[in-house]
Formats: structure tokens, C-alpha cells, sequence
């Protein structure tokens, strides 16, 4: 049974402090989804009320605000630093929690002794490289938020990551992707993913890095 403290707010709580899973979603331009899933990783502080609805922390929905201001404007928001990895540190990106898991799992068998990041968009994944510094991101590129051309666009226009390794992984066609002015030299593959060629140019992309 939860307790009491686990339901509803402290005695000083001000509903300004707060906001909904809805209100969080239209602020940051993501889906319902999106924000639920950030609230279960940490990224955004919430409790949720006797019936079982989120309330949602203004504080930390403004502190990701800013902090994809500034990873937008090529300046990742600065945060304590990450524990040493294992291994490499690859992020993988796709808006599908059920993909993020499949990579997850295959690539726990590559024998590469990776450091898994992961991110749902874009803009989570802007942040997540300036807390983290991976040696390699493999991307979707239709996702809500900040799709993957942008943020590669970003990533290159920034002379911190302009020479991140960077592979992509979509269901749009060869023609839509180069239309959409993806740079010619990130090496792109289909989906469903071919797991066993994305492992060879994970590997050489890390050679490389």
C-alpha cells in the first residue's frame, strides 16, 4: 500500500509548483508518452495524486527547457561528471521504448564491451551528450520533439561533436533521407534493423573514433 506522502503533496504544496502530464507535454513539445517515460527515468520530478494522476515539478520541466536551449545553441548544459564507462559509450536514439529495449538486448551480445546510453529524442539526446560524451550515436530520424536531422545539424554545426561518429537507422526511404539533407558520409540503415551489419560499422565506427 502506498503511504500517504506517496499520493499527496507536502502541506505547503502551491499548484503553481506544478503541472500535468499534458501541460508538461505541450511545454516541451513531446508526446503524452514521452514525458511519462521521463518521469520514470528521473529526468522530470513528479508524485502522483490519490486517483493516480501526475503532477509534474515547473522546476524540472523549466530545467529541461534550458537545458535544450542550450544544447540547441551548442552549448550542452552542464552537469556533474559521468562515472568512467567499461567500456565504449554509444547512444542510441529512437522514440519507440520497445526498440530502445531490442538494441538493448542485441547489442548485450556483440562482445564489444559497450556502455549503453539511451534517448527518446533529439533533444533528450542533445542533453544526454552533454552529460555524457559518447564515442558513437546511432539515430532514428522521425521522432516528435527534435527529429534526427536537426540534431545531427546541431551536432555538426558545434565544433565539440562535429566529429561524433554517427550512424542512422530509419524507415524513411534512401531519396526522402538525402532530400532531407542528411550528410553524405553518415552511413544509413533500414528498418527493421540488420543488427548483424549494424554491429561491423558500430565496431568500425569505434576503430575510427
Amino acid at each position: 500500500m502506498n503511504k500517504l506522502s506517496d499520493l499527496q503533496p507536502a502541506p505547503a504544496y502551491n499548484a503553481a509548483d506544478y503541472c500535468s502530464t499534458k501541460e508538461a507535454a505541450a511545454v516541451l513539445g513531446v508526446s503524452h508518452r514521452t514525458v511519462q517515460l521521463w518521469v520514470e527515468n528521473g529526468t522530470l520530478q513528479a508524485w502522483r495524486t490519490a486517483g493516480g494522476h501526475r503532477r509534474i515539478t515547473v522546476e524540472s520541466v523549466n530545467r529541461l527547457v534550458d537545458g535544450r536551449r542550450l544544447a540547441i545553441a551548442g552549448h550542452p548544459a552542464a552537469a556533474p561528471a559521468a562515472p568512467a564507462p567499461s567500456g565504449r559509450r554509444v547512444l542510441v536514439v529512437d522514440d519507440d521504448p520497445l526498440m530502445l529495449r531490442l538494441y538493448e538486448l542485441e547489442m548485450e551480445n556483440w562482445g564489444l564491451d559497450l556502455d549503453l546510453v539511451k534517448a527518446n529524442n533529439g533533444f533528450e539526446a542533445l542533453i544526454r551528450i552533454g552529460e555524457q560524451r559518447p564515442d558513437l550515436l546511432v539515430s532514428d530520424l522521425s521522432m516528435p520533439g527534435m527529429d534526427g536531422f536537426r540534431m545531427i545539424r546541431t551536432l555538426r554545426e558545434d565544433s565539440g561533436t562535429a566529429g561524433m561518429q554517427m550512424i542512422v537507422v530509419s524507415g524513411l526511404d534512401r531519396a526522402t533521407i538525402k532530400a532531407m539533407g542528411l550528410p553524405s558520409d553518415i552511413p544509413v540503415f533500414p528498418k527493421p534493423v540488420p543488427f548483424g551489419e549494424l554491429r561491423e560499422a558500430v565496431a568500425n565506427g569505434l576503430v575510427r573514433n
